[in-house]
């Protein structure tokens, strides 16, 4: 078939490289020109695609990737994958609703439509489809078919593939959901056919919310237990060690990217929105961890008065700014927020970070250098943020005067941990 993939991010450059490869025509189509000449070239900047995965379906000609969108037309199945960013609290669509238009434009009888990108209950049903059915003239269900099917990728894990994580269908109707379920069956292993979009939407939220609430938990736990004199880590372990009605969470200095920050409070704006009343879960969880890089900065600044430096003008390295375990990712990152609040206490602030290339990660605000044993040394404070397998976490030890462990990697009479 024809297949369409608006957004060619770290959601979208995935379905379109595996659904080239099992024998579709893929059109990448991405409205950033940098982004499409890089894929064009063959340059993957996804982790999760190699390079040499896109290079071979560009060489078939499987896959080709356009900034043009007069280069959808005639398409068979398009599917959106483009960002929902929250504004002030408030669900911005508006990516998706440009989307939706410029495949409207496109729409032929028989065609298919699917949502990827993550929302609230409720999006593919009262705003995707009445802009397809007013760009293009055509009626849902009777022309043409709809359905949402939540994104499920996780960067850098090796345990569950991009094709083998179970992925959930929806449709509008039946026709729909069959035309849905039989193309993502090429893709995934398996699929979860559910009632309705509204049913897949709210359970993708459910998802990151869980996840959320968690960790939030566990989160200020460790604020607690710390002035308790009792090992959250050990604590932890301890409560793994049930078979049963146990979930592992571990503390960290916050949560990033763009599901955890952000999907939890679309859930919480529809309720609000459509309810008029708050989803205090979610509220709390997301207060708990924003202020998770203020309790950092905290343990830094107490440690260094026990030691009588002051946090004005005292040198600390910041390793690991990324907001994922070995990802080159930034987005909502906690690390820039436990940067900005050193920095404005006075403090030189430094950062490694080794998965992002010299001259890439224009979002850090961090002076970039190397974990080298003379910076470590130099340093009044490190805080390990992220413990990335290229950090020689041996040598950290050896060199560092003092070292905040926000990951329990490292033990020792310099090391404290979160």
């Amino acid at each position: 078939m024809q297949i369409v993939v608006a957004g060619q991010g770290y959601v979208g450059l995935p379905l379109a490289v595996r659904a080239a490869e099992v024998g579709h025509r893929v059109v990448g189509y991405d409205v950033d020109p940098h982004r499409v000449q890089q894929l064009a070239a063959g340059d993957s900047y996804v982790e999760d695609v190699a390079s040499s995965r896109l290079r071979a379906v560009l060489d078939t000609g499987a896959y080709s990737a356009t900034a043009d969108a007069g280069a959808l037309a005639d398409y068979d199945i398009a599917v959106i994958t483009v960002p929902t960013p929250l504004r002030d609290g408030v669900p911005d669509l508006t990516y998706i609703e440009t989307c939706a238009r410029t495949l409207g434009e496109h729409l032929r009888p028989g065609a298919t439509v699917v949502l990827e990108s993550t929302t609230y209950p409720g999006t593919t049903e009262e705003l995707l489809l009445p802009i397809l059915e007013e760009t293009s003239g055509l009626k849902g269900g009777a022309d043409f078919q709809v359905g949402f099917s939540p994104e499920r990728i996780a960067p850098g894990n090796k345990r569950w593939s991009f094709e083998g994580t179970p992925k959930l269908v929806s449709g509008i109707d039946a026709t729909s959901l069959e035309v849905i379920k039989e193309f993502y069956d090429g893709i995934f292993h398996t699929t979860v056919p559910v009632s309705g979009p509204k049913v897949a939407e709210l359970a993708k939220l459910i998802e990151n919310t869980f996840r959320l609430v968690n960790i939030s938990m566990i989160n200020e736990l460790a604020t607690l237990t710390d002035r308790l004199g009792v090992s959250i880590w050990e604590a932890i372990d301890a409560a793994g060690t049930k078979p049963f009605g146990f979930t592992r969470f571990t503390p960290g200095p916050g949560v990033g990217g763009h599901c955890l920050p952000v999907d939890p409070l679309f859930l919480a704006w529809k309720i609000r929105e459509d309810l008029g009343v708050p989803f205090r879960f979610v509220e709390l969880a997301t207060d708990v961890n924003r202020h998770m890089p203020d309790y950092v900065v905290q343990r830094v600044v107490t440690a260094l008065d026990k030691r009588d430096v002051a946090v004005t003008g005292a040198r600390i390295l910041l390793l690991g700014l990324t907001y994922k375990i070995n990802a080159t990712d930034l987005r909502n990152s906690p690390s820039a927020r436990v940067a900005e609040l050193l920095t404005g206490l006075g403090a030189d602030v430094r950062g490694a970070e080794p998965n992002i290339p010299d001259g890439a990660g224009t979002e850090l605000t961090v002076r970039r250098v190397d974990a080298t044993p003379e910076e470590v040394a130099a340093a009044d404070a490190v805080v390990l943020l992220m413990d990335h397998a290229r950090f020689d976490l041996a040598m950290i030890q050896q060199h560092a005067a003092w070292v905040l462990d926000c990951r329990n990697r490292m033990s020792g009479a310099n090391v404290e941990v979160l």
